[in-house]
């Protein structure tokens, strides 16, 4: 029964996990939002991060397709950039799994029910490693050279090679929810 637990709080931790995606948005509150049409990608920021070249194919086309799901058009003459950074950082997870309650013998405790070191062994330790990474999406004004919105999404990743793109989509989709501000109020 034991394990069955800590079996189902390891999967309930993991799934949750793998599927959340924190989101924060920032803004100039003087932009005028409505009058962005159209976007292109900012080669020297995109150049700039780093990520390889293969994930960064796979926001850009998250991007793309968000954005134009979203109306804009991509054009070679555009009211917006748009620069991604990324920051990854390993999570360490140790799950102490020492402390027992039951029914059992210890020594200085005779017998009956109560906390027991030893009853059902000690050194039950599980280690988690995680690997986390935060995408920022960044929106400038093509004309002012002024960033007018920065989104940050940052999630659990994948090294499963067939689940890359969905995740990067999963991410790039919660961080344009927040685009355009005015929406979200």
């Amino acid at each position: 029964m034991k394990f069955f637990s800590l079996l189902s709080l390891i999967l309930i931790i993991t799934l949750s996990s793998c599927t959340t995606v924190r989101v924060a948005s920032d803004y100039d509150k003087q932009a005028n939002f409505d009058s962005y049409r159209s976007f292109a990608f900012y080669k020297p920021g995109i150049d700039k991060a780093e990520i390889n070249d293969l994930d960064k194919k796979r926001i850009l086309r998250a991007i793309e397709s968000d954005m134009k799901a979203k109306g804009f058009a991509k054009s070679s003459d555009p009211d917006m950039l748009v620069s991604i950074f990324t920051k990854t950082r390993e999570n360490v997870n140790v799950y102490n799994n020492n402390w027992n309650w039951g029914w059992g013998w210890g020594p200085g405790w005779g017998y009956g029910w109560g906390w027991n070191p030893w009853f059902w062994g000690a050194n039950n330790n599980t280690v988690s490693r995680v690997t986390e990474g935060t995408l920022y999406i960044d929106l400038i004004d093509a004309s002012k050279k002024e960033l007018i919105w920065q989104g940050m999404g940052t999630s659990a990743l994948t090294k499963n090679v067939d689940k890359k793109q969905e995740k990067m989509n999963e991410i790039v989709s919660a961080i344009l929810k927040k685009y355009p501000p005015l929406a979200n109020k």
